[in-house]
């Protein structure tokens, strides 16, 4: 892992030693002048086989060693905007670049920012368009290695942009404080269930949170008992490891809104006594993603010093069987004083998001965000590399998609019709757990809209795909990937 610095150098480049300097040529400009102009401006030729390659069809890069003048390094990237393009383009393809710079013999890499004018249809915010690049770097260096005995070297190295210096002090500083939210949410998910128990999560987020301002109060076993969270209480007690419940406040002095965050921590899914399979099995210690982006969004909030009051709540919880474990058939009854009737217990999420629903509607916030991988049927029907989105309020269900497709993080709204409401009628209680065979991802979101009031513009995030490792992009595929720190603060930094 690199120990990367940031430098806002302005619109004046400087040739720099032991330097990698890359530009970016555009396709749809004439191609043969930039070369040319290139060439004079670095007194460099480029050879005539990757001259030709780069003005090909199918060329997109030239890398030029210059031992002897500087930069020591420059690459010339071709940016195809015709085909495959997306604003996801100079994040997704620093996060693969980055990682090559630990075989170079550079401590400087200078990255001449493109015109904005270049990708004008992609982006409407200069700063943002430079936090892209930020984003990149920090996604594309992050491992999780703290358990491995050979670490890559962590060499230092500068990373000098040139652009507009206000929207460069912008993207800097809401860049860096958006990944390290990012990047603690995936330690996080990534950490043994072993090592994050309910107390462990709950710990740490104290720890790192409240030396940012943001109040945290944890509640113990004894406590949830006090407030009568029954569903936080019955999925937990199978586990030998207690139950928490993290409840998060954000208050700067200038908030003119009030949003309410709620994340399923499930440190651990086994299924309960409704067991999974072992296959992929392993994968549920990140079972908690949800909880991990409101923390992480919580920390990215705080850092960015963003004027929107925050208060969150994340139900901390370990499903295991044993005998104290609940069963199928069982009948609990939540802090909102419904029964349910446990048909399934690895339907186990929607059951300690339900006493947090409630108690988030208690705090009136304007809007209620809950993130959950609840369903793998949403992950059939969408696949890994979006997230369910299910509301009955259009503005914020458009607020939200357009935070999503920004920072591609991207959500695809699904129905909440009450005809779905009959799949999970109870005839001993008032609400079943599990729904049957079709629409598994509505009939949760449907389960849930019942422990809320319908007053709250409230939004459920399915997250189940896209939280796990995933070949979407250059920054998701070896590591838990920490979705939704990043559409969340999209999002609470436009209300």
């Amino acid at each position: 892992m690199l120990n990367i610095k940031f430098k806002n150098e302005g619109t004046k480049t400087s040739l720099l030693k032991d330097s990698l300097l890359m530009r970016f040529l555009f396709e749809d400009e004439n191609l043969k002048k930039q070369l040319g102009v290139l060439e004079n401006l670095y007194g460099i030729s480029i050879p005539e086989v990757q001259r030709k390659n780069i003005l090909s069809e199918k060329g997109s890069e030239i890398k030029i060693y210059n031992p002897d003048g500087l930069p020591s390094i420059l690459i010339l990237h071709k940016v195809k905007t015709k085909k495959d393009f997306s604003n996801d383009y100079f994040r997704n393809y620093f996060a693969g670049f980055i990682s090559s710079l630990h075989d170079e013999n550079v401590s400087n890499l200078q990255i001449v920012l493109p015109e904005l004018s270049t990708v004008g249809k992609y982006f409407s915010d200069e700063s943002y368009f430079y936090q892209t690049f930020i984003e990149g770097i920090q996604l594309g260096n992050y491992r999780f290695d703290k358990y491995m005995s050979e670490k890559d070297s962590s060499k230092t190295v500068t990373v000098s942009l040139y652009g507009n210096k206000a929207g460069l002090d912008e993207a800097i500083k809401n860049g860096l404080a958006l990944m390290d939210g990012v990047c603690f949410a995936r330690d996080l998910a990534n950490e043994p269930s072993s090592v994050l128990t309910p107390a462990e999560l709950a710990q740490r987020s104290k720890k790192e949170l409240e030396k940012l301002g943001v109040k945290v109060t944890i509640y113990d076993l004894k406590d949830i008992q006090k407030r009568e969270l029954g569903g936080i209480l019955a999925v937990g007690r199978g586990s030998d490891n207690p139950q928490r419940l993290i409840v998060l406040n954000y208050k700067p002095a200038k908030a003119k809104k009030k949003i309410a965050l709620v994340g399923k921590g499930v440190t651990f899914d086994s299924g309960g006594i409704s067991i999974k399979p072992s296959a992929g099995m392993g994968e549920m210690k990140a079972d908690m993603s949800g909880a991990a982006a409101v923390i992480g969004t919580f920390m990215s909030a705080s850092k960015a010093g963003l004027q929107v009051e925050l208060i969150g709540f994340v139900p901390a919880v370990e499903n295991m069987p044993s005998g104290k474990a609940i069963k199928p058939g069982d009948i609990i009854k939540t802090a909102s004083g419904k029964s349910i009737e446990v048909d399934n217990t690895d339907a186990e999420g929607r059951l300690i998001l339900a006493d947090a629903l409630e108690l988030a509607h208690d705090e009136k916030p304007d809007a209620i965000v809950d993130l959950a991988t609840l369903t793998g049927a949403c992950v059939v029907a969408l696949g890994e590399y979006t997230a369910g989105l299910f509301t009955q309020d259009d503005t914020l269900a458009e607020n939200l998609f357009q935070a999503g497709m920004n920072t591609f993080e991207r959500l695809w709204r699904l129905p909440l019709w009450n005809e779905y409401n009959k799949l999970i009628s109870s005839d001993v209680a008032d609400v079943k757990n599990v729904g049957g065979k079709w629409a598994g991802a509505i009939t949760a979101a449907k389960f849930l809209e019942k422990f809320t009031t319908g007053k709250v513009p409230w939004a459920h995030l399915d997250i189940a795909g896209p939280a796990i490792q995933n070949n979407l992009n250059n920054y998701t595929q070896k590591y838990m990937t920490g979705f939704g720190v990043r559409l969340l603060f999209e999002y609470l930094s436009k209300l």
